[in-house]
């Protein structure tokens, strides 16, 4: 990132946005380019100190350079031999970059630095461009710290502290949990670390964790789910607990001396209630990774023009910033459903954000894994369907016998130490067609039966709850069974029985 301001200074630009919220650690970039030869000086301006030169103090301000209409004219005035060489950083000037005075200025400040080493940076954590500055400007994302600069930090905290060096293999974690904080973040974090416990070792990596927690909190888009539950607690789907299984060390570093790739993602489609957001819940303990659910519901935001497409960057930049990370979007079809006709509804806004997910499952490299389910196949774009968008496509049909027994058998394990007087192959049996969340609930109603008559529930109030409730599979019938036909040759099913059966077939 430091090279690519560098040359772009050198290169005569004259106009530079970069997008942080890290304002010392970028001054500090800026001023090791400013060094180099033609060494150059650099100057900050703040709405409440206007232009001071770096280094001095806040006292020793330019007059009457607050205004940022001022400040801009103060640069373009400057002809001295040496001020034909300068930096002019101008922190969080978007609140007034829309102002005709602002714009006029900066516009005029483009065309007088021509064949000059004078460049303004506009720093500032918010992008926001004028129409008119759109073909003057470049704008970069000042990157976070990487695993060398966030080593740097700890090494010094290490030092403060006086700790001995900790081994390889802890540093490595330390460091892990740390990226996608900023400097003054890891910083803060480290402390805590040590405080907490009076040395910095593996150990404390949930602690760093913790640093994350909040960063999706305060993202309000994002949010971070803790699952308790383990891959045991779903009932059957063997074989997609096997294509889980098999890629729970993807994203380490023995996977990529290895030749392989970082898995991109999987699309879980069935019927509702079969264990679908459970199985993407408990996937984050199994690869022992952090899970990011992106609610749909809160990117929209009618509030001003591009608000959403903001809120979506945001929430897939924050995504990346902690990866490797699980991004889970529940009932996808819900959420992009009317994403490619959406001009006459929302101004289009739904296909633009549509469009850009799209292109972001595409193009990113971090080791983002999207686990996303849908239950409605004929509402979701085409474009979601093929090849390249997700590794791969899991079917989940509604449970078979055998799966319908061991689903009983966890839910009974958990309320009740001894379930030996319960038959779960009849229970199984009258269960026909039903949901494993269906399962759960006539469960949940049989013991609420009994605990109103003040007794233990027994099997016949199970059969009985079971016979009193109407699933889904009859209700919607005709939906369920478009499902299946639609999953039948195009998507990978996910218990293993089902599996072996079409592998024999074919």
């Amino acid at each position: 990132m430091q090279e690519e301001i560098s040359i772009l200074i050198q290169a005569q630009y004259p106009l530079i946005y970069l997008v942080t919220s890290e304002e010392e650690r970028c001054e500090q970039a800026i001023s090791t380019i400013a060094q180099a030869k033609p060494q150059r000086r650099v100057f900050i301006w703040t709405v409440t100190h206007g232009i001071v030169e770096y280094g001095q103090p806040r006292t020793t301000t330019q007059h009457n350079t607050v205004s940022p209409e001022a400040a801009i004219e103060w640069t373009i005035r400057q002809r001295e031999p040496n001020s034909n060489a300068s930096i002019y950083i101008f922190k969080d000037l978007h609140p007034f970059i829309d102002s005709p005075p602002v714009t006029r200025w900066l516009r005029d400040a483009i065309a007088n630095f021509k064949g000059t080493q004078k460049t303004i940076i506009l720093m500032s954590p918010l992008q926001q461009i004028p129409i008119e500055l759109e073909k003057e400007v470049v704008v970069l994302d000042f990157a976070l710290p990487d695993m060398k600069e966030l080593n740097q930090v700890l090494s010094q905290q290490l030092k403060q502290t006086r700790q001995r060096e900790i081994k390889t293999e802890e540093r490595e974690k330390l460091l892990k949990a740390a990226l996608g904080l900023t400097k003054d973040e890891a910083e803060k974090v480290y402390r805590k670390a040590q405080v907490t416990t009076g040395r910095l070792t593996d150990k404390e990596v949930d602690i760093v964790l913790s640093e994350k927690k909040q960063l999706i909190r305060r993202n309000g888009i994002l949010e971070f789910i803790e699952e308790d539950e383990t891959l045991e607690a779903v009932g059957g789907l063997e074989e997609l607990k096997r294509w889980l299984r098999q890629r729970s060390n993807a994203f380490t570093e023995r996977a990529r001396e290895y030749g392989l790739p970082q898995p991109k993602g999987m699309l879980i489609l069935g019927v509702p209630g079969c264990g679908k957001s459970l199985i993407a819940k408990t996937t984050s303990r199994l690869w022992g990774l952090p899970l990011l659910r992106l609610d749909m519901g809160r990117v929209y935001d009618g509030s001003m023009v591009g608000r959403s497409e903001a809120n979506l960057r945001n929430a897939l930049k924050t995504a990346e910033s902690i990866s490797p990370a699980i991004l889970f979007i529940d009932e996808l079809d819900k959420a992009f459903a009317g994403g490619t006709g959406s001009a006459d509804s929302d101004g289009g806004t739904s296909s633009r954000i549509f469009g850009s997910f799209l292109t972001w499952m595409q193009e990113k490299t971090s080791p983002v894994f999207v686990m996303a389910t849908a239950n409605r196949i004929e509402r979701l774009p085409g474009e979601f369907l093929r090849k390249g968008r997700f590794d791969e496509l899991f079917f989940v049909d509604l449970p078979t016998k055998e799966e319908r027994q061991e689903i009983f058998n966890i839910h009974l394990s958990k309320r009740r130490r001894d379930i030996s007087r319960f038959d779960l192959e009849q229970l199984s049996t009258v269960s026909d067609g039903f949901s494993g969340a269906e399962i759960e609930q006539a469960l949940v109603a049989a013991m609420y039966e009994a605990f109103a008559q003040d007794r233990e529930f027994t099997q016949l109030d199970i059969i009985a709850a079971i016979k009193s409730t109407l699933p889904l599979s009859k209700t919607m019938t005709e939906q369920v069974t478009a499902l299946r036909d639609w999953a039948r040759q195009r998507a990978r099913p996910a218990a293993s029985s089902v599996a072996e059966y079409q592998r024999m077939e074919f």
